[in-house]
């Protein structure tokens, strides 16, 4: 084998997978058809959860120091509050995806993982043992347990796997840039709808702005190329000027396409971020969600490759995350709908910026953007199972100070919280692949999103990605059988004797 795993795709969601794969002991290779990055600065901000999954691996201040934190998000061009107290880092991050994957490819580096850069896809066999993954531009094909494309919207690995991609086609078609608007009369002009469409201008850096236009039922080939002159000519359709516009860094175009992979499994290929899912880039959400993916599968995929779990631990990536995906595309295909040019629309939007005035209504939109209710499938009662661990801090345990310091190493931890000695004694069987941790919390209540605050546990089972898989209701016994389960579904059999 030339690795255990090959990732088809250097972009977020193909380099937040491979540091996952090497944390947990996986040899990975990345291949990548372009040659080198190209600079495009394309995705503009990291939400919540993927700002604590950051976090949880020790690397957030090296993206905290290169983007600025915004204290409001939007919903279809609308304003939404953040809840503080829901996570330690409840505002979005504005950072270029360009900074991002510069950040995460030098994290891959100090890791190890290994890059094929102008290797593009043109191959998939798999067998019994493994899959074998052949290369364009000559390149030396590669032979390995697993290939998880990572390779965008048209990937080629989802095609070679022969997973469907069904959805919905585009409505509209966006222009967008990073050019200079030395006439706009504003710092800052968020999105302004007009009978022809809408458009936005957001200063990322001092003289540079990123200019979007939306025009609908306009929508030109797939392959059709895109040009300076054309975003010029949309803006001045939609806005009347082009505010002086010139020197485009980058212009691309997107649509409201939306579409999900039937299966995010085919055997030994497996997809994750954009080759998984495509849609409308409304509030965001395609690079978190693709980020999530990867750390969702990037233990799980590690455990089965080092004979640790089962392979049929993988399943449960799709069962977890293709609902995940749903969701985005739901609430993208809304707001899509709301940013259209009409009078029904402009009533529409009215009522619905009144309803947003109400806090279960902007909580319920706070939580589509930034995805810290998710709730994984659990066959336990405690309401922390299945989601994502509070950031509670601790006292009493040595150097960590907070739950997510505990996770900095990507293995699984078992949190016991009022010195228990049976619950040590249960996840014996597991010290090899699970960390016993005693401590105290600092907070006798725990603020969880989506259900509001609970009382502390008195002892929890986190899985390397943050989300609970066992918790011990405070007071009572612990369920030592469900432990036991819980440890035997998510990290394999205990060890014998």
């Amino acid at each position: 084998m030339d690795a255990d795993v090959v990732v088809a795709g250097a972009g977020p969601t193909g380099l937040m997978l491979a540091c996952e794969l090497r944390l947990a002991g996986a040899e990975v290779v990345v291949v990548e058809r372009l040659a080198q990055r190209t600079g495009e600065s394309r995705a503009g901000g990291i939400h919540s959860r993927t700002l604590e999954v950051l976090d949880q691996r020790g690397v957030l201040d090296r993206f905290l120091a290169e983007g600025a934190l915004q204290p409001v998000g939007h919903f279809s061009g609308l304003y939404v509050d953040f809840d503080e107290s829901e996570s330690r880092h409840p505002y979005p991050l504005m950072i270029l995806q360009s900074a991002v994957e510069r950040l995460l490819e030098e994290w891959a580096s100090e890791l190890g993982v290994r890059m094929r850069w102008s290797s593009p896809v043109v191959g998939v066999r798999q067998d019994d043992s493994g899959v074998r993954v052949e290369l364009g531009t000559d390149g030396a094909p590669l032979r390995a347990r697993y290939l998880v494309g990572c390779d965008g919207g048209r990937s080629t690995v989802r095609k070679l796997a022969g997973i469907g991609f069904p959805g919905t086609g585009p409505t509209m078609t966006a222009l967008i840039g990073d050019v200079e608007l030395p006439d706009l009369p504003e710092d800052y002009v968020w999105v302004r709808r007009r009978p022809a469409g809408d458009y936005s201008a957001i200063a990322f850096e001092p003289g540079w702005y990123r200019v979007i236009t939306s025009e609908y039922d306009r929508v030109p080939g797939r392959d059709e190329p895109v040009t300076f002159e054309q975003l010029r000519q949309s803006l001045v359709r939609v806005a009347g000027t082009d505010f002086g516009m010139r020197n485009p860094r980058w212009v691309s175009r997107f649509t409201d396409a939306a579409r999900q992979a039937d299966r995010y499994r085919q055997g030994r290929v497996l997809l994750a971020g954009d080759a998984a899912h495509i849609h409308f880039p409304a509030g965001g959400q395609g690079l978190n969600t693709g980020v999530q993916d990867a750390v969702n599968l990037g233990w799980k995929l590690a455990a089965v490759v080092r004979g640790q779990a089962p392979d049929s631990l993988l399943d449960s990536y799709h069962a977890e995350r293709h609902p995940v995906g749903e969701r985005v595309l739901h609430n993208t295909r809304a707001q899509s709908a709301l940013v259209r040019p009409g009078a029904q629309t402009d009533a529409l939007r009215e009522v619905f910026g009144a309803l947003m005035v109400f806090d279960d209504v902007n909580r319920y939109l706070r939580h589509l953007l930034n995805a810290l209710d998710i709730r994984y499938p659990s066959g336990g009662d405690h309401p922390l199972e299945g989601r994502r661990v509070p950031d509670a801090g601790l006292t009493a345990c040595g150097g960590a100070r907070r739950v997510h310091e505990l996770l900095h190493a990507a293995r699984p931890v078992l949190l016991d919280l009022r010195g228990s000695a049976e619950v040590a004694a249960a996840v014996k069987g597991w010290a090899d692949r699970v960390d016993l941790v005693e401590a105290r919390s600092e907070e006798a209540h725990w603020l969880v999103p989506g259900i509001g605050e609970i009382e502390a546990p008195d002892a929890l089972l986190v899985r390397p990605d943050g989300h609970v898989a066992w918790a011990a209701a405070p007071g009572g016994d612990p369920d030592l059988p469900a432990l036991c389960t819980a440890l035997d579904t998510w990290f394999g059999p205990a060890l014998r004797g």
